[in-house]
């Protein structure tokens, strides 16, 4: 209990200098818009799995289990730096950009893709994250910059006429080894807190009653069921100073890459 208490700690003051570095909206962002190398085309896949599919033929997710993945060239990327991991696409949004990983959830706050220092900071995967491996919950951050880039755009996700279009309910990430579609199923604004960064829980019922919560939350209702057997993935960015855009979306299908 005292070690959760503890990471719970550390993740609220890690957030709240997340978002104290964003502020610093005018930068010289030169190195941001470098060539990623990612590089959509035709899909080569060698096996597609539907994950946690309901019995309800009726039900929304059979409706997005048919999208095509957006397969992509991480090699490039990987060769600049070592440290990629993804490839993350949000639609109705402007993020389209390479997920990095380093040992902590404070290097890539102040740093580009190069590893430069850089006020702008990067998008990172969670440091707890294995996205080759899903946990419970994966964690991706970048700022929520004024300029629009990194999770700038995340606050599309709030309006209306981003809801409203329904081809925007799917997240598409894509790893070396494989692609993800997730369906959304809660969207927020919250003040400063650490409890939906959790990744690990004590049993299903602890598991089920953090879905819960987290989709009481949403701003609009997505008729999305979420349970225990789901994996998920959130997406964390700053509005204002205390006040963080959440997006939560549950994995429905994934793709195994040809080496």
């Amino acid at each position: 209990m005292k070690k959760k208490i503890i990471l719970y700690f550390i993740l609220t003051i890690f957030l709240a200098l997340f978002c104290l570095t964003s502020k610093e909206y005018i930068l010289n962002i030169k190195g941001q818009d470098i060539d990623t190398k990612a590089i959509f085309k035709e899909e080569n896949i060698e096996r597609i799995e539907l994950v946690n599919p309901p019995e309800d033929e009726n039900d929304l997710y059979w409706q997005y289990a048919n999208y095509e993945f957006y397969q992509v060239d991480l090699k490039e990327s990987l060769k600049e730096n070592e440290e990629t991991v993804a490839y993350l696409l949000v639609p109705g949004t402007n993020i389209k950009e390479v997920v990095v990983q380093g040992e902590n959830n404070s290097f890539y706050l102040n740093h580009s893709f190069d590893k430069s220092y850089n006020k702008a900071g990067w998008i990172f995967s969670d440091y707890r994250n294995d996205l080759n491996n899903l946990k419970k919950n994966s964690i991706i951050y970048a700022h929520g910059r004024k300029d629009k880039t990194m999770f700038g755009t995340l606050q599309n996700v709030l309006d209306e006429s981003w809801f409203n279009n329904k081809d925007n309910h799917v997240i598409y990430l894509s790893t070396l080894k494989y692609n993800y579609i997730f369906l959304i199923f809660s969207v927020y604004k919250v003040p400063q807190e650490s409890y939906y960064l959790k990744n690990t829980f004590l049993n299903k019922d602890s598991y089920q009653e953090f879905l819960d919560n987290i989709k009481n939350r949403s701003l609009y209702d997505f008729e999305t069921k979420v349970d225990s057997n789901d994996k998920i993935l959130t997406l964390s960015t700053c509005k204002e100073i205390v006040n963080r855009i959440v997006v939560h979306a549950k994995l429905i299908k994934k793709g195994t890459i040809v080496p």
